[in-house]
């Protein structure tokens, strides 16, 4: 612990250090991104722009089989909608949307990036449809590439992407669209067992952005140990955001174009002892939250802390906070663990952070703390 709390007073140093040298530099201008889910019934006129920098709306997918975006007349009105209202708000932000999702699964992706054909397909329609429609740029959300092949194509696409998006910018006149990718959260350390890596050169030198999905370690999937779903650290395994983070660092990824994920969603299960709730102790299965899933939003475990008068725990070695309400645990993020994964980020020199996402904040509690605490 005392380890730990160490790790988090030197974050807090440096990051007051990378502040005066930002403002130097304006690639390091801080990315304050969000995620817009569609079936999030958000109004994009209620957004509170001044919070965000980037906003991308999730998931527009091309045709299964043609590779190309189809977008039909009950969704056209959306996305013009929503780019016209999120440029014309004060301040606008910059738009992307972001392809696939993790509904989609990878098959499809594996499809699209295995030859050069498809790739074109797909390449040509997303800039189309960004032009058309107003997006600022287009990410690509492929979770996750399953297996080294896949990664060689990813390069691939990413290669053609970049080149057919400055051809563009070139025969028209207009700033060339913006490439960014969401990606799993360690760049060659893969839970399944099976050696990959991304392919960092093709990341490096062709995406503005890389998104770093910095969430998601424990969950549903392991029903007998409660786990802190996006550790800062963990002491005793390689899942947690600082290994992630430092794992794309190592590959060479520039520190300006990476961006921390942070979860606006917590996890739950249900305690086998109820007096014995610490990270990692023993579940006989899920909690409460969506069917079944046991997520819950952050303005949801907001709710069920209050109506259930629940004890909350911030647990130091992990840099996360949990909630006890009889049997059940849920982990998350609050305004203290995002404050000091806001000054590690900082301290490591990255770009800035997004939030999965904009329909889970109570109230913009959490994106009002990390906006305030990443400024120029």
């Amino acid at each position: 612990m005392a380890a730990a709390r160490k790790r988090i007073v030197v974050a807090c140093v440096c990051a007051a250090l990378l502040m005066t040298l930002a403002v130097s530099s304006p690639s390091c201008i801080p990315v304050k991104g969000v995620y817009f889910p569609e079936w999030s019934n958000v109004d994009p006129s209620s957004v509170e722009t001044k919070l965000y920098t980037h906003i991308f709306y999730a998931f527009v997918t091309p045709h299964s089989d043609t590779f190309q975006f189809q977008i039909d007349q009950t969704r056209a009105p959306l996305l013009l909608n929503f780019t016209s209202t999120i440029h014309a708000a004060n301040p606008p932000l910059i738009t992307l949307f972001s392809v696939g999702g993790a509904a989609e699964g990878t098959a499809f992706f594996s499809r699209l990036a295995s030859n050069s054909s498809s790739r074109a397909a797909f390449i040509h329609s997303s800039i189309q449809v960004a032009r058309k429609f107003g997006f600022d740029g287009v990410d690509l959300d492929w979770e996750f590439p399953e297996t080294p092949t896949d990664m060689e194509n990813l390069g691939y696409l990413l290669d053609e992407w970049r080149a057919e998006v400055q051809k563009e910018a070139a025969a028209t006149g207009r700033p060339p669209l913006l490439l960014t990718a969401a990606v799993y959260y360690s760049a060659d350390t893969f839970l399944d067992g099976m050696a990959r890596a991304y392919p960092a050169a093709s990341v490096s030198r062709n995406l503005d952005l890389i998104n770093v999905m910095n969430y998601d370690y424990h969950g549903a999937w392991n029903k007998s140990v409660t786990g802190a779903q996006a550790a800062l650290f963990d002491p005793s395994s390689n899942l947690s955001t600082s290994y992630g983070l430092g794992s794309w660092v190592r590959a060479g990824v520039p520190r300006s174009k990476l961006v921390m994920g942070l979860p606006l969603y917590g996890r739950t299960w249900k305690l086998r002892d109820r007096g014995v709730h610490g990270v990692g102790m023993a579940a006989v299965d899920v909690g409460p939250g969506w069917n079944g899933t046991g997520v819950l939003t952050y303005a949801e475990v907001v709710e069920f802390n209050k109506a259930n008068k629940a004890k909350v725990v911030y647990d130091v070695a992990t840099v996360s906070v949990y909630s006890v309400a009889g049997d059940y645990w849920v982990g998350y993020d609050d305004k203290k663990t995002v404050a000091a994964k806001i000054g590690y980020a900082k301290a490591l020199g990255l770009r800035g952070y997004f939030f999965w996402a904009i329909n889970g904040d109570y109230k913009s509690t959490i994106s009002k703390t990390a906006s305030k605490l990443w400024r120029l």
